[in-house]
């Protein structure tokens, strides 16, 4: 079994020795909390700009980090001699979920689509059917090629895991970069998410379910409403999940329906549409609280 623990790397302070204590990755241990709690404090430090998140990521997880961003979308990719971890951030605040309105509901169902361009023609191999949602493809593939040629000069380094995490729209792209990088022939030991959106339809999700069997892990606050977008209808759904769900807390999952209130007896046909998809936003932003990544952090360490 090979536990890799921030303490076993030289050069930090006892002030960040003692913060990071107990923060592991074991490879041998697939979705076990000790590797989501580390995956959780990379996917809070992706959040953070270039000087900070060097040196925190390095205090605190003992991991030598670079930033990679264009326009909104920005990763890290943060090694040791024993691991590889890519973490995404999320929306620009980890504290709002305002930049996902347009992405999670009011566009919902027009950007499912098959991508288009080199990392279209990827995906599409998901087959026949298979529909991603076009926000986020268009959001990794402005950092992708940079960022897969780094993470493949490190594999050829040296063979160590990769692990890949991200909270909210963060999750997503995680999700992606996996498929990704397994189009490239680079192995993904664990994908760790927290409060992350539906990618895709039924077909694209089946294909992730069977490429990554056993190593995609989804953590889930039950009244986080992102986990419950894309979507603009009350009772059915385009978009699905990929397996597997992970609930943390002790709130059962909601159905969006139970978040929205009187909106849903306002809806015909269970379809959002009009000033009804500001109605339930504002709904959805009332429990905006269950989304952040906080919220996450301290349920996995309870």
């Amino acid at each position: 079994m090979l536990l890799r623990t921030p303490m076993e790397n030289g050069g930090m302070s006892t002030e960040s020795t003692t913060a990071s204590a107990g923060l592991r990755l074991d490879e041998d241990s697939p979705g076990s909390r000790d590797n989501a709690r580390f995956l959780c404090e990379a996917s809070a430090l992706a959040y953070l700009p270039a000087e900070a998140g060097e040196a925190r990521f390095k205090a605190l997880l003992g991991l030598n980090a670079r930033l990679f961003s264009a326009g909104n979308t920005q990763a890290w990719l943060a090694t040791d001699d024993t691991n590889i971890v890519v973490a995404f951030r999320g929306t620009e605040s980890p504290m709002s979920i305002d930049g996902l309105k347009d992405v999670l509901l009011t566009d919902a169902m027009n950007l499912l689509v098959v991508p288009e361009g080199r990392l279209g023609h990827d995906l599409a191999a998901a087959g026949v059917g298979a529909r991603f949602h076009k926000g986020f493809a268009d959001a990794i593939a402005t950092i992708w090629d940079p960022l897969a040629a780094a993470i493949d000069a490190e594999v050829k380094k040296r063979d160590r895991p990769v692990w890949i995490t991200g909270h909210s729209l963060g999750g997503a792209l995680a999700l992606y970069a996996a498929w990704l990088l397994k189009r490239r022939f680079i192995p993904v030991h664990e994908v760790c998410t927290f409060g992350g959106p539906m990618i895709g339809n039924r077909v694209a999700s089946e294909a992730f379910n069977r490429e990554f069997s056993g190593r995609i892990f989804r953590y889930v606050n039950g009244r986080d409403p992102v986990p419950k977008l894309p979507t603009l209808s009350l009772v059915a759904n385009e978009f699905l999940h990929v397996d597997a769900e992970r609930l943390v807390g002790k709130d059962p999952v909601t159905r969006i329906v139970d978040l929205v209130g009187t909106v849903a007896s306002k809806a015909t046909n269970g379809i959002l549409s009009g000033t009804l998809l500001d109605e339930a936003w504002t709904h959805l932003n009332a429990e905006v609280a269950s989304h952040f990544l906080d919220r996450y952090r301290e349920q996995l360490r309870g």
